[in-house]
């Protein structure tokens, strides 16, 4: 299982990788209803380097990019059911809206985002903070049909 670190622990974790010259892909998002669309997609982020880190929306950030009656899980769960994939090497819970402090704590060489982004749509601060880290930014394939808001949507019928 992957390790779900501290915003504490998160800076000397980081300065391992480097000192073992590890290239640190990461990602982010809600996670609430795991489904194969986000495994496929961890797969391959992972598949691109050799350390994958990812950033988990905190509960609140979640209700407010997804709304009322979201999420269905919450972070503590949605943190350890994503750092149980075998492809995940470790998990950070981030309160924010937007993954920018995530980001520029982490220094990725990689950062990945999921097909439902065209590059020109990422936020400029992200951008920014992945840049800043000397770090490059590749939007990856979505699996078509296979979404969170969907199951839900299919739950309601």
């Amino acid at each position: 299982m992957g390790l779900i670190l501290s915003w504490e622990k998160l800076p000397a974790w980081r300065v391992e990788k480097k000192q073992q010259g590890k290239k640190v892909v990461a990602t982010n998002g809600c996670f609430d209803l795991l489904h194969v669309g986000h495994v496929r997609f961890l797969q391959e982020a992972k598949a691109l380097g050799d350390v994958l880190i990812v950033g988990v929306n905190g509960d609140a950030s979640v209700r407010e990019l997804k709304g009322e009656g979201r999420p269905v899980n919450g972070e503590a769960d949605r943190a350890e059911v994503v750092a149980g994939l075998g492809c995940v090497d470790a998990v950070v819970i981030f309160p924010e809206k937007r993954a920018t402090r995530f980001l520029e704590s982490v220094k990725p060489d990689l950062y990945v985002k999921g097909g439902d982004y065209q590059a020109d749509q990422l936020d400029k601060d992200e951008l920014e903070a992945v840049n800043k880290g000397g770090g490059r930014v590749q939007v990856l394939d979505l699996t078509p049909g296979r979404s969170t808001t969907a199951v839900l949507q299919k739950l309601k019928k």
